[in-house]
């Protein structure tokens, strides 16, 4: 069942729910079964062009762009707390949508989360072309919390074009997107680019890590624009970005490890670039 009109007091907190917000109360409602469906497979997510924004810190990171979400799921007790209520009031209230808790935490793929989802459309940036500044490529890197935590690293550093190799774990998933802590609204992200196509766009150098027989990172001048690609967590790039490749670059590691996880690497070798272009 879907009231469209619900109208409720809490003594404690004095709040009342605006009139326009969707209560939603049955798992067979039509659009329940569209919310489990998408929250129980990233692969419907991305078939239906739509990505899931959970907890306050992800929506408040996408409003703060100037972003405009489709819907926005929110539990009957997030709804009390003011940190939701800030967020809720920045919406058309008709895209509001109140779960009890139970149906609200039989959609939630976060443990102990605060129950906000926003829902958006999944759009594509324009390809620039040819590429003269600087981009970041992932080349088939596959765990979704280091996708994650280079695009946070990208951002940081100011690197705002991200092509993601076909292979790469889907840069929307919901665990990329927590990884990235708001990082996907200040970035471009291009998927499913395919190396030889890139290739032929680029207009700047490519650097790449390698361990063996490469210079030091903190020893490479990295002042002008660049395309740094890092491979998947176990075969590193691929040999047509070796063959590409004009900087091939090693942390030094003094501890003796064999090698650095990819998106510390990742965020060493962007970070030696900001020190550089500082001095």
């Amino acid at each position: 069942m879907l009231r469209t009109r619900w109208r409720r007091r809490k003594t404690r907190s004095r709040l009342y729910f605006d009139h326009l917000m969707k209560r939603l109360t049955s798992r067979d409602n039509p659009f329940y079964k569209r919310l489990k469906a998408l929250t129980g497979s990233v692969q419907q997510q991305r078939k239906s062009g739509v990505i899931l924004l959970e907890g306050v810190h992800l929506a408040q990171a996408f409003l703060e762009r100037g972003l405009e979400p489709d819907q926005c799921v929110v539990s009957e007790s997030a709804l009390l707390l003011a940190e939701v209520q800030a967020i809720t009031a920045r919406l058309d209230s008709s895209r509001v949508t109140v779960l009890p808790d139970a149906l609200y935490h039989a959609l939630s793929t976060v443990a102990n989360g605060v129950g906000l989802i926003l829902l958006a459309p999944l759009t594509a940036p324009v390809w620039p072309a040819p590429i003269t500044g600087d981009c970041l490529i992932l080349d088939g890197v596959q765990d979704a919390g280091n996708v994650g935590s280079i695009l946070r690293s990208a951002a940081a550093a100011n690197i705002r074009a991200i092509f993601c190799v076909s292979g790469t774990a889907f840069a929307w998933a919901p665990k990329v997107i927590r990884a990235g802590m708001g990082a996907h609204f200040m970035l471009d992200i291009v998927e499913g680019v395919e190396v030889a196509d890139i290739l032929t766009q680029l207009a700047v150098p490519v650097a790449i890590t390698d361990s063996h027989g490469a210079r030091a990172v903190f020893d490479t001048p990295l002042q002008g624009p660049l395309a740094w690609v890092f491979g998947n967590e176990g075969a590193g790039v691929s040999a047509q970005w070796r063959s590409a490749a004009t900087h091939r670059v090693t942390i030094p590691q003094p501890g003796g490890m064999e090698s650095l996880n990819v998106a510390a690497a990742a965020a060493v070798c962007l970070f030696e670039q900001v020190r550089q272009r500082r001095v």
